[in-house]
């Protein structure tokens, strides 16, 4: 009845706004969706990431000293670290240079860790031999500087050419690799007094050649002993987590090649397919200590 008055008096009907509702649900949808962005993103988020988010809401609920003190010490000590651990990395540097060492000596970082690689010919031991040669303590002084900045455990390998050796004292390159690298371990432990729980020997004979042992060039460069700084747990962890980040942008969220942190890699015949593969100085490929000589320079047996 008052409806048809105001038609008739010419005055607009005001009906009832019905779609108000949407301005709820689309305000609650936008929140929904900005709290699973928010998940997301914490399920990706790196270790170091975590710890930034952590401090930040401790300043929040305990003020900005107590979390800057927490945050600014671990940076310090870190960057304290890094310091120490550049200055001995330099200073080996600058002994290979003097020495004239660039082919005898490489250095590289994968997946067990960083791993430093000498040859044994004319520096280390003579030929079917594991005793230290005179020459080869100053440059592991050097080595022992680098290791003494990092507290992380130390494994010594010894390797040999697909050359059979039976001695009085070594009856197979078994015997000779794994007292090699027990030399190694004794003289950083006794000499450089490193800790001993730190530190573990391995013996592989010619079961990993970094080159086929089909030249005196190559068996001499399979002649070596590494002493690999292994990774920690913590470290590990944070590294695969960063190779599964890279692949999900990279592969579109595909993970399944990405291998776990830590494990030992796999041994190439020939590293330089292994530098082809992969950028100089990205984590897994194979980066000079300095620049490399000609494989002729280095010394025979």
């Amino acid at each position: 009845m008052n409806r048809a008055l105001l038609r008739g008096r010419g005055q607009p009907e005001h009906r009832e706004n019905l779609e108000r509702w949407l301005l709820t649900y689309a305000d609650m949808i936008t929140l929904l969706m900005a709290f699973f962005l928010m998940l997301y993103s914490m399920s990706v988020m790196s270790r170091g990431k975590f710890q930034q988010m952590a401090i930040s809401v401790r300043q929040g609920f305990d003020g900005d000293k107590a979390a800057k003190g927490v945050g600014v010490g671990t940076d310090l000590a870190a960057e304290r670290t890094y310091q120490q651990y550049m200055q001995s990395l330099q200073k080996l540097r600058q002994y290979v240079e003097q020495h004239h060492l660039e082919g005898a000596i490489h250095m590289s970082n994968d997946r067990r860790g960083i791993v430093i690689s000498v040859l044994t010919d004319g520096l280390l031991f003579k030929s079917g031999q594991a005793t230290l040669q005179p020459q080869s303590l100053p440059l592991l002084h050097q080595i022992a500087g680098l290791l003494r900045v990092l507290p992380n455990d130390v494994v010594v390998e010894g390797h040999t050419d697909d050359r059979p050796i039976h001695t009085l004292q070594f009856a197979s390159n078994w015997e000779l690799s794994a007292a090699r690298a027990g030399a190694v371990v004794r003289d950083l432990i006794s000499r450089e007094g490193l800790p001993i729980r730190r530190f573990s020997a391995a013996g592989y004979a010619d079961t990993r050649p970094l080159y086929p042992n089909d030249t005196p060039q190559h068996r001499a460069r399979n002649r070596r002993v590494e002493i690999v700084l292994l990774r920690t747990q913590q470290e590990a962890e944070a590294e695969m987590q960063r190779q599964q980040e890279i692949a999900r942008i990279t592969d579109g969220g595909n993970v399944s090649s990405v291998e776990p942190s830590g494990q030992p890699p796999s041994v190439l015949a020939n590293p330089r397919q292994q530098e082809a593969a992969s950028g100089a100085n990205s984590l897994g490929s194979r980066s000079r200590l300095v620049a490399p000589s000609d494989e002729g320079s280095v010394a025979e047996p």
